[in-house]
């Protein structure tokens, strides 16, 4: 099995029980009229090809294989960069690049903006400044059609995840002579490159943004079924399966939704734990006829938790809609929701660094796989403590999709009358304030649960010893005293203070009141997973200025 992942800015490839091999042939290209068109007597006409002409046979072999010329000034400028793959040796880059040049010039005769992929290298020009740009797109997706047998999917995609976070993690920390790296586990290879004149942040996001820009298959099929146990053709079940279960199906699992089985209450209704025929247990949410939630905010969220998989989020298995019944049926996670463990004074305890670590990691991961979506940005807009579910061995689930929103990839951010829930300290000023939410919404939610998880302390306003002050604003004043290791929970003292302080460090930078400032969660998991990337510093808060005029 083969799978490409290109963008301007970077590559992905991994391959299962196969060598990559690959002849000197086109592998996609893109002719863009984005910054218009030129004629054959136009300036910037001359100007691509003196630089096309350079590329073709005036450039010497270097040990990085990444050139960048420029030809011009103005809208008139033609500048151009090329890159090889990291493992290929200096004539077969050349020799790559001098093709491309013919190639993309025959292939897109007067754009101004063009670029082509080879198998060993591509070749980009535009009029636009590009030089330290990451720029995502265009990209396209090359997947293998023949059929692989792998024995157990989940254990192939955790080992594909793991050798991607440790590849990425090595290129993000090249130089500026070159971002590749490539390795094999359990006999998946894989080759992960920037161009090296992006920053270690920028190159991380590009390539996580490579790892969730498979498209997702579009139609996920509902499935109608009286009994559970009863055989399904193949055929009939796509990996996006939702079953629609008979309402006495669930009624008779949850012992007729009795109190002994209630786990808990949320703001839409309560969840049930219930037991199947089958002997599977699940997790029922009970839509409250009072709730607020309507049909709409119901085949919202089946529709979209139908299409979600992934090990940080928590799957759906079915639904009923029957009558006045609303129900959700979703795996159960045996160990309740974060909040019930992180603020609860016995059973904190359990919760030591590793696994405060393991979850804000894990938040994070599921965070990047909604928000990099290849087709649909998906929003949560209500991510909290309580929206964490915890599994046997505290990996974290996000949870409750109901108010989540889908948003194109090219728009930034949008717009609501209606604020999602109740307000809460989660909530980004932004959004609270003036209904706009965005990506970046969801980042500054998942600040605050980062400081949560350092500090163990709720949200709300507490009386630490001087004054009433607010989770966010302890967290900066400690951060400016440098005296960052008094906001961590007494209980952390033995674990790693680095880690430590790289994470409250990264909580601020999430909770950051300016928008443009806060990273977005695939530069996150680089920022967790790279140490050796320095951070940039954070700003304070309108909350903490406030407090202290």
């Amino acid at each position: 099995m083969v799978s490409l992942q290109f963008s301007m800015s970077c590559l992905i490839t991994f391959t299962f029980l196969v060598t990559l091999t690959a002849a000197q042939k086109v592998v996609h290209h893109n002719c863009s009229d984005i910054s218009g068109s030129f004629t054959r007597n136009s300036t910037y006409n001359a100007n691509l090809n003196r630089l096309l002409s350079t590329f073709s046979s005036n450039i010497s072999a270097n040990d990085y294989g990444f050139y960048n010329i420029s030809y011009g000034q103005g809208p008139d400028a033609a500048n151009g960069i090329a890159l090889c793959r990291g493992d290929v040796n200096s004539d077969v880059c050349l020799r790559c690049i001098k093709n491309a040049t013919t190639e993309l010039r025959n292939r897109c005769s007067n754009e101004k903006e063009a670029i082509i992929w080879y198998d060993y290298c591509m070749l980009r020009y535009t009029n636009r400044s590009i030089m330290g740009v990451m720029q995502l797109g265009p990209y396209f997706v090359m997947n293998n059609t023949n059929n692989v047998m792998v024995t157990d999917g989940d254990a192939f995609n955790q080992a594909l995840s793991a050798l991607l976070d440790i590849l990425i993690s090595n290129a993000s920390s090249g130089n500026a002579s070159g971002k590749f790296a490539t390795g094999t586990l359990q006999k998946i290879k894989a080759l992960v490159q920037c161009t090296p004149d992006l920053t270690a942040i920028q190159c991380g996001s590009c390539l996580y943004h490579c790892v969730f820009s498979r498209v997702r298959k579009s139609n996920v099929k509902l499935e109608t079924n009286h009994e559970p146990n009863e055989p399904v053709e193949d055929h009939e079940i796509s990996s996006a399966e939702c079953i629609q279960y008979d309402f006495s199906i669930i009624r008779d699992a949850t012992n007729d939704f009795s109190d002994a089985n209630k786990l808990g209450q949320g703001g839409f209704g309560a969840v049930y734990k219930g037991k199947l025929s089958s002997g599977e247990l699940i997790a029922v949410k009970r839509i409250a006829t009072e709730s607020g939630q309507g049909d709409v905010e119901f085949i919202n969220e089946v529709q979209l938790m139908a299409q979600l998989q992934h090990r940080n989020l928590v799957r759906l298995l079915g639904f009923c809609l029957e009558g006045n019944e609303r129900l959700l049926v979703y795996e159960f996670v045996p160990n309740a929701s974060l909040d019930q463990f992180l603020f609860d004074p016995v059973k904190c305890a359990n919760l030591d660094w590793e696994k405060r670590y393991k979850i804000i990691a894990g938040i994070a991961r599921g965070l990047l796989y909604l928000h990099e979506d290849s087709r649909l940005r998906i929003i949560h807009r209500n991510l909290k403590a309580s929206n964490v579910l915890l599994d046997a061995e505290m990996n974290p689930k996000i949870s409750d999709f109901g108010m989540a929103r889908l948003c194109p990839l090219d728009q930034t951010q949008s717009a609501t009358s209606r604020i999602a829930g109740t307000y809460t300290g989660y909530m980004a000023p932004e959004y609270a304030m003036q209904g706009h939410f965005s990506a970046k919404s969801d980042v500054f939610s998942y600040g605050v649960l980062v400081l949560e998880l350092l500090s163990g302390r709720e949200n709300n306003a507490f009386d630490n010893g001087e004054n009433v002050e607010d989770l966010l604003s302890y967290a900066w004043r400690n951060w400016k005293d440098g005296t960052a290791m008094d906001f961590v929970d007494d209980r952390l003292k033995d674990g790693s203070k680095d880690e430590q302080m790289r994470c409250i460090h990264i909580g601020l930078l999430c909770v950051q009141e300016d928008v443009a400032q806060r990273p977005n969660m695939a530069s996150v998991v680089v920022m967790l997973t790279s140490h050796s990337i320095t951070l940039p510093l954070p700003s304070p808060s309108a909350i903490f200025m406030n407090n202290n005029t």
